[in-house]
């Protein structure tokens, strides 16, 4: 497969990583990236830049020493407004935009944004026309293959997008009113990679190296785009890169290693955030990691219990060196 080009951008890969509201702040998008993702967007912010003066938004903002090429995502319905944020974010250092029209919260898609959009069809082209004339960057799209069931038109969306202007298209294979329930219809990602000349990346349930290959073989994508299956998990894109390259996949980390990936990552959510904040977001991501671990809910119940970074750090690294411990008793 050729690399996957955005414009002027090459990308090193074919994993990359789905923006997360909540999950891709800029430590995990550094982590993801050292990690082997060729692409990992910014969490999804609102194209209304009345919005944007507060701490939350400032850092999701924020691409601070990010590896390139820098990816912000625009939700919006209004398509002066999505151009204009979009013109604000390139100005301030964003090197692609990406529209989200594909997520199904329902706070999004109550404000006529996000999967909403995939009803008006006039409104899509509005939208992307305006955001590609707004910016000399790449514009992307991510879209979900319908509304609902009975009214899928990922494939003329697909269509538009490409007239618009937009230089490459992933796709969720679900539709809104699925959201993430039952299988990623990977025949119609299919379809719609064969309607369009520009990049498709295919999104859903993508969840290991094996599953990234056969993703790939049944849709003829481009690439694939990994959210949920990242979490606790970011070497996920360093094994799905060594078996696309036709290599067996490196095992995962040894606890040890683990040990280190996660103390780099916390150090850095506590630099980010401050360290009150970053122990509290850490704790999401110490779950994450430790699933399916022994001893996990123990470990879990003592260090969620923490108030400061360093008592935190202890404990995670006590846990991981434990484990290595049971490793070597077995």
């Amino acid at each position: 497969m050729d690399a996957i080009r955005i414009g002027p951008h090459r990308l090193a890969g074919r994993a990359l990583l789905a923006p997360m509201a909540g999950v891709t702040d800029l430590p995990f998008r550094r982590l993801c990236r050292r990690m082997g993702a060729s692409l990992a967007a910014g969490e999804m912010m609102s194209a209304d830049a009345r919005l944007w003066d507060t701490e939350q938004s400032r850092r999701r903002r924020d691409h601070r020493d990010e590896p390139g090429p820098r990816v912000v995502q625009i939700a919006g319905g209004d398509a002066r407004m999505v151009a204009d944020a979009a013109r604000r974010n390139v100005d301030a250092g964003a090197e692609i935009v990406d529209v989200n029209m594909g997520c199904p919260a329902k706070k999004v898609c109550n404000k006529d944004a996000g999967s909403a959009l995939l009803r008006d069809e006039s409104l899509v082209a509005a939208i992307l026309e305006a955001t590609v004339r707004a910016v000399d960057v790449p514009v992307t799209l991510k879209i979900r293959t319908g509304w609902d069931p009975s009214s899928r038109n990922g494939e003329r969306v697909a269509r538009i997008a490409e007239l618009s202007g937009i230089r490459a298209l992933a796709v969720h294979g679900r539709t809104r009113a699925c959201r993430f329930e039952g299988e990623a219809e990977y025949g119609t990602i299919a379809a719609i990679k064969q309607s369009v000349s520009i990049p498709v990346i295919a999104n859903g349930d993508v969840d290991s190296a094996e599953k990234a290959v056969a993703v790939l073989v049944a849709t003829g994508a481009d690439g694939v785009m990994i959210g949920r299956a990242a979490q606790g998990r970011p070497w996920i894109f360093r094994e799905i890169e060594a078996r696309l390259a036709g290599n067996a996949a490196p095992p995962p980390p040894e606890p040890l290693e683990l040990r280190d990936i996660m103390a780099a990552h916390l150090c850095d959510l506590y630099d980010f955030y401050g360290p009150g904040a970053g122990v509290r977001i850490a704790r999401k991501h110490i779950g994450w990691y430790c699933r399916e671990r022994p001893q996990a809910q123990d470990f879990r119940r003592s260090v969620m219990q923490v108030e400061s970074p360093e008592e935190q750090l202890r404990h995670v690294r006590e846990y991981f060196e434990s484990l290595t411990d049971l490793s070597a008793a077995a």
